[in-house]
Order: C-alpha cells, then sequence, then structure tokens
C-alpha cells in the first residue's frame, strides 16, 4: 500500500487549497467531506437513517437532508451531532477504504479527514499534516467563504479540537497565514518528501 498522508486542520485552515496543490504535483487526494456529500446526496446510502434519527428536527429538500439546516442543528445541538456522526462516520470510512483499494498509484495519498483526531483514525494513515492559521482568519475565511453569520462559525470552531491539540499529533505542519506563493513553496517541500518516502517504503 502507498504511503498515506492524513490532511486535516480547523475549519477555514485552508485544507483544500493544500489538497489541491498537493493534487497537481501528482498525489492522489481522496476528500472524507465529498464522500459524506455523497453519503447525504439524494438516494444516499445514509439518507434515511439520518432522517429516522433527527426526525422532524431536519427539513427535507429534493429527498435529502438540507445541508444548511442540518449544519445549524447540528452546531446547535451536541447530540445531534452525536447521532448524526455515529451513522456517518463508520459509512464514510468504509466508502473511503474501498476508493483506496480500487485506486492505484505510484507516488502516494493525501487523504483530506477534518475530524482525523477527532475520530482517532490517525492509524488509518502513515503521517498526519496539519494545515494551522489563527482562529480570527479562520473565522474570516469561513464568513466570507460560506456567507454565515459569525455565531454559527464561532459554535464550529469551538466544537472542533483546539490548535494545539491537534498539532500535537501532528508529523508535519503548513502554517497558512502567508502568500500562495509561500504556501506553494512549502507543499512543494513536502511533496519532493513524501515522494522520497513512498519510494523507501515501495
Amino acid at each position: 500500500m502507498s504511503l498515506r498522508i492524513g490532511l486535516t486542520g480547523g475549519i477555514g485552515s485552508g485544507k483544500s487549497t493544500v489538497a489541491g496543490l498537493f493534487a497537481s504535483y501528482g498525489a492522489s487526494v481522496l476528500d472524507m467531506d465529498a464522500i459524506c456529500h455523497e453519503l447525504l446526496a439524494p438516494g444516499g446510502p445514509c439518507v434515511a437513517a439520518v432522517q429516522a434519527a433527527l426526525g422532524d428536527r431536519l427539513p427535507v429538500c429534493k429527498g435529502a437532508p438540507d445541508r444548511g439546516a442540518l449544519r445549524a442543528l447540528i452546531f446547535q445541538d451536541a447530540e445531534c451531532r452525536k447521532q448524526l456522526e455515529a451513522i456517518l462516520h463508520p459509512a464514510a470510512y468504509a466508502s473511503l477504504e474501498q476508493r483506496l483499494q480500487q485506486q492505484t498509484t505510484t507516488s502516494y495519498y493525501v487523504l483530506v479527514i477534518p475530524l482525523l483526531v477527532e475520530t482517532g483514525a490517525q492509524e488509518r494513515v502513515d503521517r498526519v499534516l496539519v494545515v494551522d492559521c489563527p482562529r480570527e482568519l479562520q473565522l474570516q475565511r469561513v464568513m466570507q467563504r460560506e456567507g454565515l453569520d459569525r455565531a454559527l462559525v464561532e459554535r464550529i470552531w469551538a466544537a472542533q479540537l483546539r490548535p494545539e491539540q491537534r498539532l500535537a499529533r501532528a508529523d508535519d505542519c503548513i502554517t497558512n497565514t502567508g502568500s500562495l506563493a509561500q504556501l506553494e513553496a512549502r507543499v512543494q517541500q513536502l511533496h519532493q518528501r513524501y515522494l522520497q518516502m513512498s519510494r523507501v517504503t515501495a
């Protein structure tokens, strides 16, 4: 099995941008958020279970949970969040492993898993790469990108691990506070390291 890099970080830290840069250098990228979206899309395998668990509290739009309502609900009610995670996480990790078995790569995999540390999934990867940036910058990025109000974004941030807890589990770190050129340079540096490591472990 090729080298697996677990890419994680808080909301708004820049995980998607970093993943895109790794993909541009030839890494095979799989995104856990994208898998979860598929599981909850109309006709998705987790739709019925989530609707049964959350009931009338969750509006349905075109045969699937309304994503905006779902996000607001789970970050207002910790019990709802636990119910959702209990349904979604096992299915998402099973789908991730299935996709890994179906793929072939000559280099390495980057697995974008926002809750990598929170779900204890470090054993699924060979190295943990954390993308980090200051809290206020994270909040501003998410509000601008998603059009969410600050109160909701702060609740989402508060529900995640503190940055220092995540960094304590990191093998590698990207501090995403500079220019895009600086970010590209750091990803290129790690790309070369991972290529070398994948050749050693091959």
